[in-house]
């Protein structure tokens, strides 16, 4: 990835008075303009932009960056040249916001799952999803269904990349019950630790700041170009006080919505790169512990780093943009609050397909009113994943029950006559007899 070109200096573009009237009644220019400012389009694209006869780039890139700052908005986060980054909602970013605020309980509710039974089943699973995806993001080399099994059987690690896994689980997992603590320097490292405990080539530097002898910069792995370099690490401690003022403080008389102060929270903490590894992760997981303690518990059920890993270079270039343009984290917003969207509608699939399976659950509740509701949604999986094995282990972690709770909910599908169970070593593990849904549709449970 190349760093972006450098913008044209639209102040001095303005300079030519001359151009404005017949420049600025154009309404291939006004659309132009609403476009660039829709989309967010940077100077790299809107460059080769087809114009009226005579017109200038610059001269459309001064009018659009004109548009935009006089619409920002200043963050006490700032460069090392002390210049303050900024940020503006367009109207499409504010409708943006407006459907995931109307993404509450009822969306969940309304598809008539059972909560009260299954929360902790989907809440795992999306741990899961947002473990697996956050470490391959920053470069885990392993299969989801690897990495998932490795999870619901809670075997150890083989390798370092399973260990980064492992530990973006136990990080997502503690984020649960830090909702009510403010962020501090011991509660960072306290994250950091968990990420990436075992995971570094320096264990030293696990929970703790970067120091100026380690020289960090991000580069580019496919051909070393320096992509960014943080702020000094003398400058941490007082920079980091500053993100946890702004992080454990709401300001009454400048309101900023709460998603978009954990996007903000995300690019911050990954722009200050306080340590020496996981910067990334510990990002996204910031991320998550400022949405659920404002109460958008139903990003217990998202995972964004799958979203984000399908672009990579996007997510990427959000950063540089907001870091090479003026500061403008406008670019990080605009990309990660699409990308909230895309998770929530595909949590909305999700959740469609699961109304499905449990409604068939439920018709074979009737028929075997003896099993419990966990019976039936591994008779469900069964049924959709004719070859699965169950594990003890991954019941227990899916359902978040007790590991002899699991073992009985299986026992039981044998004793039915509906699984079967072989030993592999000292494991047991369970599997669908071959004929499944008929005996299903025909047998009578025993007593």
């Amino acid at each position: 990835m190349k760093i972006p070109e450098k913008t044209p200096n639209w102040q001095e573009a303005m300079k030519d008075l001359s151009s404005y009237p017949a420049f600025l009644t154009d309404p291939d220019v006004q659309k132009l303009i609403q476009k660039a400012n829709a989309e967010y389009s940077h100077w790299e694209n809107i460059r080769h932009w087809p114009l009226p006869e005579k017109s200038k780039p610059e001269l459309l890139w001064a009018f659009i960056k004109l548009q935009r700052f006089t619409n920002m908005r200043f963050l006490p986060l700032s460069d090392v040249e002390n210049k303050p980054f900024k940020f503006w909602l367009p109207s499409q970013v504010l409708q943006e916001i407006h459907t995931i605020d109307r993404e509450s309980p009822k969306a969940i509710i309304s598809e008539g799952l059972p909560l009260a039974g299954t929360k902790e089943r989907y809440i795992q699973s999306s741990l899961m999803e947002e473990a697996i995806a956050s470490s391959q993001i920053e470069g885990a080399a392993t299969t989801r269904e690897v990495a998932k099994q490795m999870l619901r059987e809670g075997r150890k690690p083989k390798d370092r990349s399973e260990q980064m896994i492992l530990n973006n689980y136990a990080a997502m997992s503690e984020i649960r019950g830090m909702l009510k603590t403010p962020l501090s320097l011991e509660m960072l490292h306290h994250l950091h630790r968990i990420l990436t405990e075992n995971t570094l080539d320096h264990p030293e530097a696990v929970g703790r700041l970067r120091t100026p002898q380690d020289n960090i910069a991000v580069d580019d792995p496919r051909d070393n170009t320096t992509l960014f370099v943080p702020p000094p690490a003398a400058m941490l401690p007082q920079r980091l006080e500053t993100l946890f003022w702004f992080a454990n403080n709401d300001n009454t008389h400048e309101f900023i919505h709460p998603v978009v102060k954990a996007i903000i929270l995300h690019f911050w903490l990954a722009y200050e790169h306080p340590y020496v590894d996981g910067n990334g992760r510990t990002a996204r997981a910031l991320f998550y512990w400022y949405m659920l303690k404002n109460d958008y518990w139903l990003f217990e059920f998202i995972s964004i780093s799958r979203i984000l890993l399908r672009a990579p270079a996007q997510y990427a270039r959000s950063f540089l943009y907001s870091e090479h343009d003026d500061n403008d984290l406008t670019y990080f917003m605009v990309f990660n609050v699409r990308t909230i969207r895309v998770a929530l509608r595909e949590l909305n699939i999700y959740l469609h397909e699961k109304q499905v399976e449990f409604q068939r659950a439920t018709e074979l509740l009737k028929r075997w009113p003896r099993l419990n509701l966990r019976q039936h949604l591994l008779l469900t999986e069964a049924l959709r994943k004719p070859g699965k094995i169950f594990p003890i282990e991954a019941h227990s972690k899916d359902c978040h029950v007790v590991y002899q709770t699991a073992r009985t909910d299986l026992l039981g599908l044998v004793n039915q006559g509906l699984f079967k169970m072989v030993k592999s070593g000292k494991r047991s593990l369970f599997f669908p007899v071959d004929d499944l849904p008929q005996r299903l549709d025909t047998a009578r449970p025993s007593r």
